[in-house]
């Protein structure tokens, strides 16, 4: 592209011819109402008012030749400054010469000229001009008119080199201003391109509303988390979560900027951050959506790490000495002077001998897991093999452990070996709680609004009491004879490590539902 093809190049072209016009049409009005001042066209009126009528006729047809920029832009100044430097050149000759003043027209033709067009085309302009005031001159000398002033020539040339000069220095510096300017625009527009696709190729949700509570801006991980479909920018954030607005109604008053969020649509639990982009109450808002279970598998990894020391220490102080007292019970019941009650002594010994053992063993095991390998898998044929192997293994009939899938080709990503486990702790607790057929339901299916696939684990007990509810997951805590209390614990901690969640779904007194929400199938799981 030419330099000077520029729209704002033009533009300025378009200034100018509009100077020329205005400049050419006030002369002419002062001339058809008499009041034309002194010198000029003292010397010839007449060709004078040639001058000046054939300067607003080519200002005219010019500027509709900018319009249509046609012919090209370097070709146009050209054309323009000499037909300034022709009329100009006139006036002065039917006036006073240089004592007019009227070559101070000229300077401003060279320095307009030397604006809009770089390089040496400047000097050309006021050497040009330059030789247009000495011509002027030489006539007023060889027709004896009035007296030639070469002297001010001399110095109005000296003055159009000088303006010249001072002009192109001036260009340069508009056209590297410009240049640099347009660098910095592309870097800006590259810039927020970048930052744009960052943002929505952010797993963390971003929301900006503004002060009316209207959303400006939302990344892809947010309109996941709010199950939302399509774009969401332009609307108001009551329409899209009230559980949400509420939560940024609540901030605004001075409560804690993080908060948790539960929805149906999204993940279970989003962690809800608020903050201001500018300064504090005269700025649009910024809302982090964060999926709790992501960030619940990073804290797991710290937990691991401390429970991994903790096990090491338990093993070295606690296991050895169990060892020696389950070898001592042994050794004393194989003695014969031992009467039943004694017997029944040494038997409680060895029950919670090994009951400990298996409290270690779960410890120590959940210690010294190895990391999660997610794969994507037809969740239905893994089912059906895993309640073939589980009823063989319990000694189960088909109607007392059914299973579904819904739609059958559901995909699910999750390390199959941890799946099992947790399946088998899950299964085993609704075996064991069960008070008829069929004992066990697996049902699995997609959640509405974040098509999610989960897996339902359905029982036919009693349900779990109210004031027990906020405890199943935490570690030790049973209600049953003989348990570790470890079960759901450990569950729960492998579904987290493969950003799953396991949550207790339906409590009635005629059963539990425990529900495992895969990772969205879109979603890539990376386990460190």
């Amino acid at each position: 592209m030419n330099k000077y093809s520029t729209t704002p190049a033009w533009r300025a072209l378009r200034l100018f011819s509009y100077y020329r016009i205005i400049l050419s049409g006030f002369l002419l009005i002062l001339i058809a109402s008499g009041h034309l001042p002194a010198p000029f066209g003292a010397y010839a009126k007449g060709l004078f008012m040639v001058a000046v009528i054939g300067l607003l006729g080519s200002a005219i047809f010019l500027l509709l030749l900018v319009r249509f920029r046609r012919p090209a832009f370097r070709q146009q100044v050209f054309i323009q400054v000499f037909v300034d430097f022709i009329a100009f050149g006139v006036m002065m000759y039917a006036s006073s010469g240089v004592s007019s003043g009227i070559g101070l027209l000229i300077v401003m033709s060279v320095a307009a000229g030397s604006l809009l067009l770089m390089g040496r085309t400047a000097f050309l302009f006021a050497a040009i001009g330059a030789l247009v005031i000495l011509v002027v001159e030489v006539l007023v000398l060889l027709n004896d008119v009035y007296q030639p002033n070469f002297t001010t020539a001399g110095l109005l040339g000296a003055v159009l080199f000088a303006t010249a000069s001072l002009a192109h220095t001036l260009a340069k510096r508009i056209r590297e201003s410009e240049a640099l300017a347009a660098q910095r625009g592309q870097d800006l527009v590259s810039l927020s391109r970048m930052n744009a696709r960052i943002i929505q190729r952010m797993r963390s949700g971003l929301l900006v509303l503004d002060r009316k509570g209207v959303i400006r801006m939302a990344n892809v991980s947010a309109t996941r988390f709010l199950g939302i479909n399509g774009r969401i920018e332009g609307m108001p954030l009551i329409r899209i979560s009230t559980e949400l607005y509420e939560l940024l109604k609540a901030w605004l008053k001075g409560n804690q900027a993080t908060s948790l969020l539960k929805v149906d649509s999204g993940p279970t639990e989003m962690q809800v951050s608020f903050t201001y982009l500018g300064q504090e109450g005269d700025s649009d808002i910024l809302i982090f959506l964060e999926d709790a279970a992501t960030m619940r598998q990073k804290a797991q990894q710290l937990k691991l790490a401390s429970l991994g020391q903790l096990t090491a220490s338990i093993a070295h102080e606690i296991r050895n000495p169990l060892g020696a007292i389950s070898h001592a019970g042994q050794l004393l019941s194989e003695s014969s002077k031992l009467d039943e009650a004694d017997q029944r002594l040494l038997q409680i010994i060895r029950d919670h001998s090994t009951r400990v053992n298996l409290i270690i063993e779960n410890i120590l095991r959940l210690g010294r897991r190895d990391d999660s390998v997610p794969e994507s898998f037809l969740i239905k044929p893994w089912l059906e093999q895993y309640v073939t192997d589980f009823c063989l293994q319990h000694q189960l009939s088909e109607t007392e452990m059914i299973h579904s899938v819904e739609p059958e080709n559901i995909r699910v990503t999750m390390d199959q070996s941890q799946l099992h486990q947790i399946l088998t702790n899950l299964c085993e607790n609704a075996l064991r709680y069960s008070q008829h057929d069929p004992k066990v339901v697996l049902r699995c299916s997609v959640s509405k609004g974040s098509e999610r696939p989960c897996l339902d684990i359905i029982d036919q007990g009693p349900g779990i009491s109210e004031e027990r509810m906020d405890q199943i997951f935490e570690p030790f805590f049973t209600d049953r004879s003989g348990g570790t209390g470890l079960g759901l614990y450990i569950a729960k901690e492998l579904c987290e490590a493969n950003q799953a969640i396991l949550v207790l779904h339906k409590n009635t007194e005629n059963g539990c539902c425990f529900r495992i929400i895969f990772a969205h199938p879109d979603k890539q799981i990376h386990i460190e």
